[in-house]
């Protein structure tokens, strides 16, 4: 489904990413894992078309990605829950939403789209008439996948989507993610709850210091001795 081929970022003379290469397969839960300043965030932007690549290339079901500007990215049926919610505050919950299902698709079926938005996230209907700064830390992390969700995408991608959040609510966004990649959704996580992480996953990559330098399945990836010394404290 996406197929990320030996590609290198720059942050103007930084070099950020060197020859990442990953592949998700349509169905997978797969997981982004490694330090801060490892390359994570970066790999979803390049993907997503809000950074440029200087070479390689991402597909997406065959049709190339890194050429394409980010709104041509979101209609090939690819959502971007960027690290920091990136909610706009002013607008109420439901303008939230809406924002999301800006393309042609979405736009012809908003209201099935908010309705399994408001059934996935009981809260979000509860607050859809108040301005998004009011929510709690949770209660945004929630519009924010939700919002995703209004572009009926084939791939979501979430970037520290348990940053800042209690353990009780981490624990419900992640029920989420499992449950959307039950129902179908293809999912690429970025998470520093390395355990957690892999608990939900299929496969997983370690990304360090702009590079993959491990990747396999969860369970294996788990028990490797690397992951266990420097990111689960074993």
């Amino acid at each position: 489904m996406l197929k990320v081929n030996a590609i290198n970022v720059f942050y103007h003379k930084v070099h950020a990413l060197w020859d990442v290469s990953l592949e998700v397969n349509k169905g997978e839960a797969v997981a982004l894992i490694g330090p801060n300043g490892a390359g994570k965030t970066t790999s979803l932007k390049a993907i997503s078309g809000t950074l440029r690549t200087k070479s390689g290339s991402v597909e997406f079901e065959g049709t190339r990605l890194d050429t394409l500007p980010p709104h041509l990215v979101v209609e090939k049926g690819i959502a971007h829950v960027p690290q920091g919610r990136g909610i706009f505050p002013l607008l109420s919950v439901q303008e939230n939403l809406k924002m999301g299902a800006y393309n042609k698709r979405a736009r012809e079926e908003l209201t099935d789209a908010l309705e399994r938005a408001f059934s996935i996230f009981p809260i979000i209907r509860e607050r859809r008439k108040q301005t998004a700064s009011t929510l709690s830390g949770g209660e945004q992390q929630m519009l924010a996948i939700a919002r995703a969700l209004m572009s009926k995408p084939k791939l979501l991608m979430l970037d520290e989507p348990s940053e800042g959040l209690a353990p009780k609510v981490v624990a419900q966004v992640f029920e989420v993610i499992t449950k959307l990649n039950d129902e179908g959704v293809t999912v690429l996580l970025v998470e520093q709850n390395v355990h957690q992480a892999l608990e939900i996953a299929d496969r997983a990559y370690v990304a360090e210091a702009g590079k993959i330098v491990l990747s396999g399945k969860s369970d294996e990836v788990l028990q490797n001795d690397h992951v266990k010394r420097a990111y689960l404290g074993i």
